[in-house]
């Protein structure tokens, strides 16, 4: 045995590692990895490249693959939720409050987040959207230039590491010939545009073909749903790639500012009065939020020889944000209290080493081995302002929090696949190391030095079978451990009111399984997916009031459902069905408060009250109908929601609500030209409903009220160069 004396954490790290290359280099590691190509090194796990389609058939756990073009197809090109409707398991609802991001969730998995995305991880041509502490956003996928989408649901999302309920990875394409230039506008209600070009190419000549090159610029605006609601975006993204002999390299660039206006939720007395108006604070502090990111990422892989590879990734960027929120003033601040505007200045880089063995045998079968290391890091320079100077309310004032935090991730990994004609097996195992840091610089008066750090880590361990039954019918089954550690935003704040790091929040652990069936057929194909996941330390929201939350552990919870989906053709009829039906609730009772500070928490959460922000059950369908003349599509959706808790207590709810979108496109192709247009009309019988809700928030403005009726319409103009 090792010595581990006299730094234990530091020697099960090691040893940790060391048995897991072990494991790797004796025949561990990749999960579905493709045949070559594609995104290579800048893919984390799972599936990448030309051969994404057939690994999603093979593989033993649930991925679903959406085209780019089904994602552009007469739709805005803003958000994710346009377009991932029918994927199962999977909710992204827009807010239509662009500063506090896409509210997305994968079987439950990151519901509780007031603001970004939690639990869920982001990644865009394998560099991660997400922070080193879990926390991401989607605003900067650029849907445009998107080649597809891999959604990862159940136990293998796990392998993306700490806080990966689910993971969505964007591919964009690759430059090609011939040289392609596409640009778009749409318009529509509440003052709603957005403009878009994307040139895709490669230099040299075809027979020695040089950098291919992809480049996607945009700019969008909107007056907002609502009063204080008004955005707008522009970003950046160039991909520039190149093939050498037995190798790819990849350089990444992006570029995103925004500037977000903040409506805020409703009380339940207001979002019954009036869905669509604005609770006055939000005017009276003008809250706001501007984001400025920038983003270089760096690939390399190489072929050995032998079917060796080995595959390099390293990325780094910044990130600014300064939000000014609605906080009390005067006596009415919370002690302790860090202001009503934050002032964040984030710089975060990281890498991706992995050594990779594929194997293929006369027999027909089939070996994929790889074993790697990650590593992930973040520094912030975190201040935070009162939001008044005397009776001026939405202005930078006082200093009242100042400190830098940092978040760092060392998580080797290894994983392999054995598969024949007929079987898949395979098995992998991540380490997930995440440590927090802060020093607190704000010591003055009474307010104490709440400088501090924590670490959370664990093991991550997966198996998963696939089987064919018939040429047209495969059967899986996957079996896995996740873990998901707080966010810095999470762990900041005690219960007592401090700033200084929880050290009693824990890290959450859960066991998930699946089994499903697939198939497919002449008319189409279909997939039925029942799942199960049982959580211990559910992290839930303590508190959330005076623009601060805090946050605690809640004992075990179950997540159990049924998953269905397809893709049915009948002539010039295509329907795309996805149903997702999910019982979620705490298994253990626990208390909770209802307002901050709050040294003890005194209100009781019943067991088997159900999580609050999911849905017991959600439908999609999509009805297009190609008629045969002038290129065009006429489609016609159906999305149903259901009920929604509010908050632990279950003392209220969403109501149920289903809506319609009617859209029509058209196409015209002349020699080297294109034009496309587009019609569509959102939420057909103007139904009042709630988007979606802030989870437990203290001041009870829980409704975030979706769109009512809009229009919007398009055009894009493509030319090819021969």
């Amino acid at each position: 045995m090792l010595p581990c004396f006299p730094a234990p954490r530091a020697c099960r790290s090691l040893v940790a590692t060391a048995v897991l290359l072990a494991w790797g280099a004796v025949g561990l590691a990749q999960t579905a990895e493709p045949d070559g190509g594609g995104a290579g090194a800048l893919a984390p796990v799972v599936i990448t490249g030309d051969g994404a389609w057939q690994q999603r058939w093979l593989a033993p756990g649930s991925i679903e693959v959406v085209d780019g073009d089904e994602l552009r197809a007469g739709q805005l090109q803003i958000n994710l939720s346009e377009g991932l409707g029918r994927v199962p398991g999977l909710v992204v609802r827009n807010r239509q409050n662009y500063a506090q991001d896409l509210q997305i969730s994968v079987r439950g998995f990151g519901a509780r987040a007031p603001f970004g995305v939690r639990g869920v991880r982001l990644y865009v041509d394998g560099i991660p959207a997400s922070a080193p502490d879990g926390q991401g956003q989607a605003a900067n996928f650029p849907i445009g230039s998107a080649d597809r989408i891999e959604v990862i649901r159940g136990p293998f999302s796990a392998l993306y590491g700490a806080s990966a309920g689910g993971v969505i990875a964007l591919y964009t394409q690759d430059g090609q010939r011939p040289a392609e230039w596409r640009s778009g506008l749409a318009a529509g209600s509440n003052g709603l545009w957005r403009f878009s070009t994307q040139l895709t190419g490669q230099t040299g000549s075809a027979a020695q073909p040089g950098w291919s090159y992809a480049l996607d610029v945009g700019q969008f605006a909107t007056d907002g749903e609502r009063v204080q609601s008004a955005a707008s975006r522009a970003t950046g993204n160039l991909k520039l790639s190149r093939s050498h002999e037995g190798g790819r390299t990849v350089l990444l660039l992006n570029r995103q500012t925004s500037r977000a206006l903040d409506p805020l939720g409703l009380t339940r007395a207001e979002f019954d009065a009036d869905p669509g108006q604005t609770t006055p604070v939000a005017t009276q502090f003008n809250t706001r939020k501007t984001v400025s990111q920038t983003q270089l990422g760096l690939a390399w892989e190489q072929a050995l020889g032998q079917g060796h590879r080995i595959e390099l990734m390293g990325y780094g960027g910044q990130r600014g944000v300064r939000q000014f929120q609605a906080i009390p003033t005067g006596a009415q601040i919370p002690a302790g209290s860090a202001g009503g505007v934050i002032d964040l200045a984030r710089d975060y880089w990281g890498w991706n080493a992995r050594w990779r063995l594929d194997r293929r045998y006369d027999s027909g079968e089939h070996l994929t081995v790889s074993a790697g290391l990650a590593s992930d890091r973040q520094t912030e320079e975190r201040r935070g302002y009162e939001n008044f100077i005397g009776p001026t309310l939405g202005v930078l004032g006082r200093l009242r929090r100042d400190e830098t935090n940092r978040a760092s991730t060392l998580d080797p990994y290894v994983q392999a696949e054995w598969r024949t004609p007929d079987t898949t097996l395979t098995a992998g195992l991540r380490h997930s190391s995440v440590r927090f840091t802060s020093a607190d610089r704000y010591v003055v008066g009474t307010n104490p030095d709440d400088s501090g750090a924590v670490r959370f880590d664990g093991f991550s361990p997966v198996l998963g079978v696939r089987r064919e039954l018939t040429p047209q019918l495969q059967a899986f089954a996957s079996l896995g451990r996740g873990l998901e550690t707080p966010t810095l935003n999470e762990v900041a704040y005690r219960a007592s009111g401090l700033t200084g790091l929880n050290p009693a929040l824990n890290a959450s652990r859960s066991v998930s399984a699946e089994w499903g069936l697939r198939g497919r057929q002449a008319w189409g194909t279909w997939s039925a997916t029942v799942f199960e996941t049982r959580t211990r330390d559910e992290i839930v929201v303590l508190s959330n009031t005076g623009g601060r939350s805090t946050f605690q552990n809640a004992g075990r919870t179950r997540r159990h459902g049924l998953e269905l989906a397809g893709l049915l053709q009948w002539g010039r009829f295509t329907v795309t069905p996805a149903y997702t039906w999910m019982d979620a609730r705490y298994r253990d009772g626990f208390l909770t408060c209802t307002a901050t500070p709050c040294a003890t928490p005194t209100v009781p959460v019943a067991a088997g009250n159900r999580m609050p922000g999911l849905a017991k059950q959600q439908a999609y369908v999509q009805v297009a109908w190609e008629p045969g003349w002038a290129n065009s599509v006429f489609t016609l959706e159906a999305m149903h929601t259901g009920r929604m808790a509010v908050n632990d207590r279950n003392t209220d709810a969403t109501a149920a609500s289903t809506l319609f979108n009617l859209g029509v496109r058209f196409e015209q192709n002349r020699g080297d030209w294109t034009w496309r247009e587009f019609l569509r009309i959102d939420n057909l019988t103007d139904r009042a409903h709630a988007g979606s809700v802030i989870v437990n928030e203290g001041n009870n403005r829980f409704f975030e009220p979706g769109a009512r009726r809009s229009v919007y319409l398009g055009v894009e103009l493509v030319r090819r160069f021969p």
